[in-house]
């Protein structure tokens, strides 16, 4: 990785540059947030965050600890009671990009966020589904943001939180399911999209300094890699400077 900026930040900046000006965008905590923050602050000033907790039209200063962080409603156009986000704004189509996080994804864009290790004995209790998977059924397209290890892109999942594409193909469209699914998928290393007509993830861009043999190695079934592989530009100082105005004070 050059010098000057963190894998996380290279993410972070990726997954920005991917949300539309005019987007009603349902954000998660954490990585998510981030991206979405920075977006609106640099080249999508107009795109209305929307939290779970019900501010629409957020605009923190710093990011938000958490859905309850009281700068949300402080700083939004509006509240709404949660009921609302979903059955008014998310599950009536109304929200052109859910942004999420995960602790793993598997080839088909299905993620977990519920635990590691077998349901009832887990290794590790997550903080569990939230409105994820409301948020990956019904928004019209979703962003995943996570950072890439074998332990995180695995090729099973310890548990389905929420949908991506099933078992691929056209399983998602014959439940039904309102939105288009996971469209892109932003790693510490690069970038994935759906294969045509399965619908597995395939690498179709790297990151400055990584290689694909990295993705591979960080990979927990065989990626797929784009014949036209693209390169991901480096931040840009408005982007880091910007991203890193909103980190809380120490």
């Amino acid at each position: 990785m050059p010098e000057g900026y963190s894998s996380d930040e290279m993410m972070i900046v990726a997954a920005a540059r991917r949300l539309r000006a005019d987007a009603f965008c349902f954000v998660g905590i954490g990585l998510p947030s981030a991206a979405a923050n920075l977006a609106r602050r640099t080249h999508a000033p107009d795109c209305v965050l929307i939290y779970e907790s019900g501010p629409i039209g957020a605009k923190p200063s710093v990011l938000p600890l958490s859905i309850g962080d009281g700068e949300l409603a402080e700083t939004a156009d509006t509240v709404v009671p949660l009921p609302e986000i979903f059955a008014y704004w998310l599950q009536a189509g109304r929200i052109d990009v859910g942004f999420l996080g995960a602790a793993q994804i598997d080839r088909f864009g299905n993620i977990n966020t519920t635990v590691i290790g077998e349901y009832e004995h887990p290794t590790v209790r997550l903080p569990g589904a939230g409105g994820a998977p409301e948020i990956a059924a019904s928004a019209r397209e979703v962003l995943v943001l996570l950072r890439q290890t074998p332990r995180t892109f695995v090729k099973q999942l310890d548990f389905l939180t929420s949908a991506g594409f099933l078992e691929g193909g056209d399983a998602r469209k014959k439940l039904r399911m309102r939105g288009a699914g996971p469209t892109v998928v932003i790693s510490d290393l690069g970038i994935l999209a759906p294969e045509s007509g399965t619908n597995e993830l395939v690498l179709t861009t790297l990151h400055p300094g990584v290689t694909r043999e990295t993705a591979r190695a960080a990979t927990g079934w065989d990626l797929k890699v784009a014949v036209n592989l693209l390169r991901e530009p480096p931040p840009s100082s408005v982007e880091l400077t910007a991203l890193r105005a909103m980190q809380p004070a120490a």
